[in-house]
């Protein structure tokens, strides 16, 4: 019995190390990501690059802009459907 204790502690254990380390990762995601009101396009980079992305706009048309390392506003989630880099730098 204590040998089934002892592993569900460590599992348990285990499981809280993921998740603590985890949650300051998903802060700021890299790439496209939502908020519940807002849509925003993390550039992550140690270099300063500025990249081109393609946004998706619901019920507009879609458009590219350039933006630079970190986190950048893209609008209304409920307007924005996604955005994603096109290989491009600007």
């Amino acid at each position: 019995m204590t040998g089934a204790l002892g592993s569900a502690v460590l599992v348990l254990t285990s499981l809280g190390a993921v998740t603590a380390q985890a949650s300051p990762a998903a802060a700021d995601p890299c790439g496209f990501y939502e908020t519940s009101s807002d849509a925003y396009y993390n550039h992550c980079t140690s270099d300063g690059s500025r990249v081109v992305i393609h946004v998706r706009v619901a019920l507009a048309p879609d458009y590219e802009r350039c933006v630079g390392p970190g986190r950048t506003w893209l609008g209304p989630a409920e307007k924005i459907q996604g955005a994603h880099y096109v290989n491009r730098t600007c």
